[in-house]
């Protein structure tokens, strides 16, 4: 039941009055003057009960498009209700009769005026009343916002039974085809057969519970297609669902019928059918089901929905993509999208937006032969694929008045064409199609790439598939020219469909893809902009802004034009003719205002029309292949860099360290880390138990066709698998437990956990073999760690002295002073005779040490002054040190931090008042430590406050929180959601250490900061 909460006070209700009055003062009566003022006290109504108010909507109603003032719709684009706006001077007891006369809805109508209001509802009228004092027009609005249209009423009952029935009747199917397949032959043939097929078209580690998703898919949205859409000869059409039919058939044997099985879902179905019925606009029925689909997708397959990042794509979005992409053709090549020879593929299509916006742009003289001949689109999914068949056909129809299916659409996964294809695909007429589609020559690529990078876990399995040739071609191009230490986003599909699209076109085209916005200045994506750069003559990007990651008061569902997290990015590639290789692009860059919210977005972009109607910024990359350049340094190339990627290890290196390592990467931190050692060995011998079964029943196994990630156990409780883990089950590594492989760790700043250090359990141990190869390495040797490169958070560092986390400084780099063979032996120095010698040189002094040069490194990555001019350097590159006035006072000052950071633990305690609770017992266990609003004070337990923390304890910080609230954040009791691990910091052998260590840490803060004010330079 929808509540409007509205009073005559109420100051919307007071603001339209006053407007009212104003307008009649200035003599302004007409309805385009006084509207606006009554539009905004329903948009303040309508987005109280979760309705958008649609101005100017348009309706087809009895084959008659009839227009609104307003239309009031829900998020499946379903219409509660409409809004008619008539001049002060008109009788509206006529107008309304006139309306009706001309075909308008009874529905829950309200025509108004602003003297008068009349509402009509259900085929009555239930208001018709002067307006003039403020109850009656609340009582009105009330009435007309309150009110449920009966077919909405039981179409919201039957979604939020539908929410809760599908989980049941999609685990009813799945238990239904395990039971046939074990004992109807027909349907195993049927099903094998099938698999084979997808394994085949798909992927070839496809997992047999992704081809049952499938034909549960199937079975629960076919009748749709069939009634929604008033297509009855769906199945037999659509070349892919009458495969999937086969096998559909052979399951539904005398003892099962699909009909009785779905019939607890009649009152989802009818409830669509019933709504879908009052919508004649094709356009909008798509609109409706689309959300019906997606609201399938996360009710019961949401894993499915993750890996394949099903975003619809913005209308305003497409038409600017289209309407462009025809402007450049013709600028460029002298052609347009109608021109014959320009074929066209959406390698992604999705739903079929783009294809059906292309063919209202085509004209229509052209329009039969490039329907049939020089259109193209791709799709992976199965509903997805079902209603872009119909999208486009439809769209088709309503163009020429005539039907003809489109064969231009092919099921099958776009990045597999790059690969060496095995057929056949389905049925023999959709590998005609793909072969068809891989001799054409395409001139445009066109669409919306999944943007999804990777899973979450690998228990889940439905990580994205791996495609041999095009991540070779990744990682020979994309991937070879980047400096970035860590390459994972690179695996994203958007940078597959860049290249594969810069492949597929040829001598010469042009690509328009909407994508995640991270290539244009991540790190990661260096050596992406360096061959796209190459590849092609011009590229626009605009940057539709919208990161929620990166400027967290953003909201995804406001400020982004998808909903979504990540920014957003319209991308043009051009490539001519040209004999110039490799070629040297110009770049234009525009952005909107990060500020800007998805309907401004969108109205930028209906009014740009083109990429001609936007004021492009010429973008000059630097050396490093960025394009975005404001805020960095140039000076900073010209400084000591403290490691050389390119160089990394060999002594001769044009750097102060010769090595450095990323921190110790486990994939699985509930299992091999842990405040207490016992409950560590007790878990990682449950796990050692577990692994080693399991490469025992996979080297043992009768059936060598099962792929791994169908074999293995997937019980998050038992095991955390990892690529990195699976690799060594399936080359027979055996886990060995040994309490030598427990070692201490610098979890998080100032935290420190036991680690089973173990290069099998571990996902990525790095070079810290050779660093931190044995305990007593942990008394001589140091290592200073930064964040990463592309690291979001401020630029920190962190001196250690045991083995450092993957995560402890965000994604750390970490270079020791000494490096060692892995048993311990060979300590050798690791900043370069090359360094030594620029230091030696510059201040005039042989007699500096490199103990010395490390010391001071780290005072100046502390000093303010080259962390804020060197910010937007430090996020795309390790640090480079320039060289000081004072070197000893900084080497000194860099000593006196290092005692503080490494050896935090025997610090003097920071002397804070004891606020004890008289009225709980006396008690040192803490669950979760909180501070006051103000930050005075620490709420330890319910037996203990403390208060009296300085100012100064808040001031040094790392990355985003400060050095306390790193150990308030990280000395809690956690339990790990998907294993059940428990990790507990308190020690009962001393229960007041982490009080200790409050204390502690508060001292190391505050002398920090003062040495900090000491580094000016």
């Amino acid at each position: 039941m929808k509540t409007l909460k509205l009073k005559p006070t109420d100051k919307f209700i007071q603001a339209y009055y006053h407007d009212i009055s104003q307008l009649q003062q200035l003599h302004f009566q007409h309805e385009g003057a006084v509207a606006p003022a009554f539009a905004r006290l329903l948009h303040h109504c309508a987005k109280q009960v979760g309705l958008t108010l649609s101005e100017q909507y348009i309706m087809r109603l009895h084959g008659r498009n009839l227009r609104f003032d307003a239309a009031f719709v829900d998020e499946y684009n379903l219409i509660h209700g409409v809004w008619e706006a008539k001049d002060s001077q008109d009788n509206l007891d006529d107008e309304v009769k006139k309306k009706f006369k001309a075909g308008y809805p009874k529905f829950n109508i309200m025509f108004q005026s602003p003297r008068q209001l009349i509402i009509w509802q259900n085929g009555q009228e239930v208001f018709n009343s002067a307006i003039a004092q403020p109850a009656e027009l609340v009582r009105a609005l009330k009435l007309f916002f309150e009110y449920q249209p009966p077919d909405i009423e039981q179409w919201q009952d039957a979604v939020a039974e539908f929410q809760g029935e599908i989980p049941k009747l999609a685990q009813g199917l799945l238990e239904r085809i395990h039971q046939e397949y074990r004992t109807n032959r027909r349907f195993r043939e049927a099903f094998d057969g099938f698999g084979d097929l997808c394994r085949k078209a798909l992927n070839p580690n496809l997992a047999t519970a992704a081809i049952e998703e499938m034909l549960i898919q199937h079975l629960l949205t076919e009748r749709i297609f069939r009634k929604v859409f008033d297509h009855p000869e769906f199945i037999n059409r659509n070349v892919i669902a009458s495969e999937i039919e086969q096998v559909i058939t052979a399951l539904t044997s005398p003892y099962f019928k699909r009909d009785d099985f779905l019939k607890r879902l009649d009152p989802f179905y009818l409830a669509i059918e019933r709504n879908a019925a009052h919508i004649e606009s094709f356009n909008e029925k798509q609109t409706f089901l689309n959300t019906v689909y997606e609201r399938f997708f996360q009710g019961y397959s949401v894993k499915t929905a993750d890996t394949h990042g099903i975003v619809y794509t913005p209308q305003p979005i497409v038409d600017f993509m289209v309407n462009s992409v025809d402007y450049l053709l013709e600028r460029e090549f002298g052609r347009t999208l109608s021109s014959s020879g320009v074929e066209i593929l959406d390698p992604f299509v999705g739903t079929g937006n783009f294809i059906v916006r292309l063919l209202r742009q085509i004209k229509r003289s052209q329009l039969p032969y490039k329907y049939a001949h020089e259109i193209g689109c791709n799709e992976v999914m199965l509903l997805p694929y079902y209603i872009a068949s119909l999208n486009i056909e439809h769209e088709y129809y309503s163009l020429t008045e005539t039907y003809q299916p489109f064969t231009g659409i092919c099921f099958v996964d776009t990045f597999q064409l790059a690969e060496p294809l095995v057929l056949p695909i389905f049925s023999k007429e959709n590998t005609a199609r793909i072969s068809a589609q891989r001799e054409s020559p395409i001139f445009v690529v066109m669409g919306n790439p999944p943007y999804n990078a990777h899973q979450v876990n690998e228990n889940d399995h439905n990580r994205n598939r791996k495609y041999p040739k095009l991540d070779k071609d990744i990682a020979n191009s994309y991937a070879k020219a980047s400096r970035a230490s860590n390459k994972n986003q690179l695996s994203d599909p958007y940078v597959k469909a860049f290249r594969w699209a810069s492949d597929r076109i040829g001598e010469e085209g042009v690509v328009a893809f909407v994508t995640n916005n991270s290539f244009i200045d991540g790190i990661a994506f260096d050596g992406m902009r360096k061959h796209l750069a190459q590849d092609f003559d011009v590229i626009y990007v605009l940057d539709l802004s919208g990161n929620v990651r990166k400027n967290p008061k953003l909201s995804g569902t406001t400020h982004n034009v998808f909903g979504i997290q990540v920014g957003v990015s319209v991308t043009f590639l051009i490539r001519r003719n040209s004999q110039q290789k490799p070629r040297q692009a110009q770049i234009y860059y525009a952005r909107v205002d990060e500020w800007w919210r998805k309907k401004q977005k969108y109205d930028f972009l209906n009014q740009a029309v083109n990429i001609g109607g936007i004021n492009w910024q010429v973008i000059n990359p630097n050396s490093h292949y960025t394009w975005l350049t404001a805020g960095l340094s140039a000076e900073f190339e010209t400084l000591l860099p403290m490691g050389d990627k390119t160089n990394k290890g060999l002594a001769t290196v044009g750097a102060i360290f010769q090595n450095y390592s990323q921190g110790a990467g486990t994939a699985r931190d509930a299992w091999v880390h842990n405040f207490d050692s016992a409950v560590l060995a007790q878990n990682v011998q449950r796990l050692i138990e577990i692994y080693n079964y399991e490469l025992y029943r996979w080297h043992n196994r009768h059936d060598q066709t099962i792929s791994l990630d169908d074999f293995v156990t997937n019980d998050d409780k038992k095991i955390k698998w990892s690529s990195r883990l699976k690799e060594c089950l399936l080359s027979q590594q055996k886990a060995e437990f040994s309490t030598d492989k427990i070692r201490h760790s610098f979890y998080r700043p100032f935290c420190q956990q036991y680690l089973f250090f173990d290069s099998i359990l571990n996902h990525r141990q790095s070079q810290l073999p050779k660093i931190f190869p044995t305990p007593a390495t942990a008394s001589e040797n140091l290592a200073i760690c930064v964040n990463s490169v592309g690291n979001n958070k401020p630029f920190h560092c962190l001196m250690v002295n045991q083995i450092p986390d993957l995560h402890l400084t965000g994604d750390s780099q970490c270079f020791p002073f000494y490096t060692y063979a892995e048993d311990g032996t060979q300590r050798q120095e690791n900043i370069t005779d090359w360094a030594l010698r620029q230091y030696q040189r510059h201040y005039a002094d042989p007699t500096i040490t490199k103990w010395d040069i490390f010391y001071s490194i780290y005072a100046i990555l502390h000093q303010p002054s080259y962390r804020e001019k060197y910010a937007a350097n430090l996020r795309r590159d390790l640090p480079h040190i320039p060289f000081v006035k004072d070197f000893r006072r900084y080497a000194e000052l860099g000593r006196r931090l290092m005692e503080l950071h490494v050896h935090y633990d025997n610090q003097p305690e920071y002397p804070l008042e004891w606020l004890e609770n008289p009225a709980v017992p006396l008690n040192w266990r803490e669950e979760q430590m909180k501070l006051s609003q103000g930050k005075g004070e620490l709420v330890y337990n319910d037996f203990l406050t403390l208060r009296g923390i300085p100012a100064e304890a808040f001031q040094y910080r790392l990355g985003n929180r400060s050095a306390l609230e790193w150990v308030i954040d990280q000395y809690q009791v956690h339990t790990d959601k998907r294993s059940g691990l428990t990790n507990d910091p308190n020690d009962l052998n001393d229960e007041r250490a982490i009080l200790r260590l409050v204390g502690q840490v508060i001292t190391v803060s505050v002398e920090t900061v003062k040495i900090i004010e000491m580094l000016t330079e």
